[in-house]
């Protein structure tokens, strides 16, 4: 196990009503090599990666790390969420030593539009509210990515800044559990 601020990593699985976020295991490699290879998915994200550089570059337990939860839908991986330290090096942040943590997601084209990323990143930005407490969470994405903007508002996060990042304009919003 990991330290993970001042819980252990990996946690137990979280539960919510249709979801199971858990950590990666040996059967999520071929949802994980889809995930990045989708054209989709890609469109935010700098584009897909080569399908045949991930079928050689993947492991076999993929995405094994403190942060990571895979999102399962009845049994099988629809995506993932992400909960890393934000690098002092990159543009926004709401403390001045930066390293706050900040939340990403990515799910498969057929799971999208089904609320599934809305419900678990709530229960990411739960239990990080009790493992992490009191520090706020960022994000940040495109502008031009209406889902994600609307997705952000809707989990209440508040806009700090706008700025210029891989040649595309970029949101950046902050949440608090104590707000």
């Amino acid at each position: 196990m990991t330290e993970l601020g001042s819980g252990t990593w990996p946690p137990a699985p979280i539960t919510t009503e249709r979801l199971v976020l858990r950590e990666p295991e040996a059967r999520d490699r071929k949802a994980f090599i889809e995930l990045f290879a989708s054209p989709g998915v890609g469109t935010y994200i700098g584009g897909p990666r080569p399908r045949d550089e991930l079928e050689r570059t993947v492991p076999e337990v993929p995405g094994r790390r403190p942060g990571l939860f895979v999102v399962e839908l009845g049994g099988a991986m629809i995506g993932m969420i992400t909960l890393d330290r934000r690098g002092a090096e990159r543009p926004g942040h709401v403390r001045p030593e930066a390293d706050e943590t900040e939340l990403g997601y990515m799910l498969l084209p057929k799971a999208w539009g089904r609320g599934y990323a809305a419900e678990a990143c709530a229960a990411a930005l739960a239990w990080c509210a009790e493992a992490l407490p009191d520090e706020p969470v960022v994000l940040c994405t495109q502008s031009a990515n209406d889902r994600s903007m609307r997705l952000a508002s809707g989990l209440g996060f508040t806009e700090v800044e706008r700025f210029e990042e891989y040649d595309a304009e970029q949101w950046f919003g902050v949440w608090s559990s104590a707000g």
